[in-house]
């Protein structure tokens, strides 16, 4: 289950309204208050094990590594995963290793990787915007984390590299705004190769390819393309976002929600995926559990897909979404399923679609896109 941030899905543009933050800072030069550090043994420098799903079946295994010296860093801001009591989490971890897990630790690969604590709103958030209930005070303490760990990023950790933003619904949303107020028409614009936002609207109008949510920074329209935005919510095929689904539909008139084909920037049309898939999710999936193989259990935690599904970016007036599609063959020993939907009550939220899997469907696809501004 990951961010309910009713806030960012009817937004117009940025940056939102924001209170002042209540409560003691938080002191991002303690290492401390830093989920992922390069040089240090934690949850982005931990291996993943994994294996090739091929049509012929399981393949190769293999796991992930930390780049030696890769030529830039990684700022990440995960999703909503906490289940701490009240509107803010604290400054303990342990969901939030997982979905570091799953989603950051590849990027050591590629950058190095710095991944702030912050306190985000928690799922509890979620109860209360539903009900009419008031997280702007939660909102501003979890903005007002991210901000600092940015900032102490910037005087003490950066050295001058360029580096890529990551997140992922809220840790997207908190993105959004750190580039709206505090990177577009500063210094630090020039260091942000790229910003991988996934899992919240980005507005633009229909047509455009910025301002919308950001002044000035654009969409990405082709590979290897810097200072861009990568953007997209994910849909099944034949499933569509809803009038007024919190992802991939623009309550603004004249206003679409952006997407970025993250295995073709620019492109329209379908484009197989480079997937990594965590195995052992105990998520709900439409139609029951998955049976990866023919050939029986995973042997490690994760498997990578390549064409399993395929993707492009559908704007339809206010949708905007980039639409999934599995390329089943009921001939060969993979599976003809993957999940992303995310349930609640016995039935999955339409206005979400595969909300779980935006990052896990296009992981190998997103790696390619930080080495292609890395150069």
């Amino acid at each position: 289950m990951i961010a309910a941030l009713l806030l960012a899905a009817t937004a117009a543009v940025p940056p939102l309204p924001l209170k002042p933050a209540t409560g003691p800072a938080t002191d991002y030069s303690s290492d401390a208050h830093w989920l992922c550090l390069p040089g240090r043994t934690d949850v982005c420098s931990t291996p993943l094990r994994t294996t090739a799903l091929n049509p012929n079946g399981y393949g190769s295994n293999g796991q992930s590594s930390v780049a030696k010296n890769p030529p830039v860093d990684c700022f990440y801001v995960y999703p909503t995963v906490s289940r701490d009591r009240g509107y803010n989490s604290d400054l303990a971890v342990s969901e939030e290793r997982s979905i570091a897990e799953t989603q950051a630790t590849r990027f050591a690969g590629v950058c190095k990787v710095y991944a702030p604590i912050y306190r985000q709103m928690t799922l509890g958030a979620i109860t209360a915007v539903s009900t009419g209930g008031d997280v702007s005070d939660a909102y501003a303490l979890a903005y007002r984390d991210v901000s600092a760990a940015w900032k102490n990023y910037l005087a003490t950790r950066n050295k001058g590299r360029p580096v890529i933003l990551i997140g992922h619904s809220q840790g997207s949303l908190m993105l959004q705004q750190l580039i709206a107020r505090e990177i577009e028409g500063t210094a630090s614009a020039r260091l942000m190769r790229l910003a991988i936002l996934p899992g919240i609207n980005t507005l633009v109008p229909e047509g455009k390819l910025v301002g919308g949510t950001f002044a000035s920074t654009p969409l990405c329209s082709r590979t290897g393309q810097s200072g861009c935005v990568i953007a997209y919510s994910s849909f099944r095929t034949n499933n569509p976002p809803p009038p007024g689904a919190l992802f991939g539909y623009s309550p603004v008139p004249g206003m679409t929600v952006g997407c970025v084909n993250p295995a073709a920037p620019g492109s329209r049309d379908w484009r197989p995926l480079d997937s990594y898939w965590f195995a052992n999710s105990a998520q709900p999936v439409p139609g029951g559990p998955i049976t990866w193989s023919t050939e029986g259990p995973p042997p490690t935690p994760y498997l990578r897909t390549e064409g399993l599904v395929s993707a492009r970016c559908v704007n339809d007036g206010p949708r905007g979404y980039l639409e999934i599609r599995v390329n089943a063959d009921p001939n060969d020993k993979r599976t003809d399923r993957v999940g992303g939907e995310v349930g609640a009550l016995g039935f999955f939220l339409p206005g979400w679609g595969m909300h779980l899997s935006d990052v896990a469907e296009a992981q190998g696809d997103l790696l390619r896109l930080v080495e292609s501004v890395s150069r």
